[in-house]
């Protein structure tokens, strides 16, 4: 997998195609991430830095997945071709669907996925990554960010231990980063 800066740099042209996220069964998402690359498919897998000792017991530091079985690729080419490219993996994925039982996959607004891949950046710090369920249990008001780094990005703002955070849901998860209340103004 490419590091998050080359990603941000190569791929993140807001060029109107959506994006569906993909749930992995004892699948590495590594495997599927080349195989997608391969195929002239985008990728994205939420990184995040991770402190850990390693065996010689010396503290390392890398990159990591958040979600170890959930990938999101950019539909650049129609449906049947994607099923197509990944029907090597048959029986370890899932394309989330709109609603259970539908066949149709439930597509992400390209700039939906470009503000979510600008927020998973490992390099913003007071970061919070979260499951569908916590972040819909999370109250707060659309807004806009106005000042600052994430100039420019919309989501929910919300309070969680006295902070408040700007929350970007899609499906399969949610990320929440610290934002000034004063930075943000009402969405319309």
């Amino acid at each position: 997998m490419s590091d998050w800066q080359n990603y941000q740099t190569n791929h993140l042209a807001d060029d109107q195609h959506p994006w569906y996220a993909v749930q992995l069964y004892g699948l590495n998402q590594k495997e599927l991430y080349d195989h997608l690359a391969s195929q002239g498919i985008d990728a994205f897998v939420p990184l995040q830095d991770v402190d850990f000792v390693d065996r010689e017991g010396q503290r390392r530091h890398e990159l990591r997945p958040v979600v170890t079985n959930l990938l999101f690729l950019k539909k650049n080419v129609d449906d049947k071709q994607i099923v197509d490219i990944l029907d090597v993996f048959k029986g370890h994925y899932y394309i989330l669907r709109k609603e259970r039982g539908s066949q149709i996959f439930y597509s992400i607004p390209s700039r939906q996925m470009y503000e979510f891949i600008t927020m998973c950046n490992p390099e913003l710090l007071m970061k919070r990554f979260l499951s569908e369920e916590e972040a819909r249990m999370k109250p707060g008001a659309r807004v806009l960010v106005h000042h600052g780094p994430l100039s420019g990005l919309t989501g929910r703002l919300v309070r969680s231990s006295g902070k408040y955070f700007l929350l970007k849901e899609i499906p399969g998860m949610a990320v929440m980063i610290k934002v000034t209340k004063w930075c943000c103004q009402p969405a319309e």
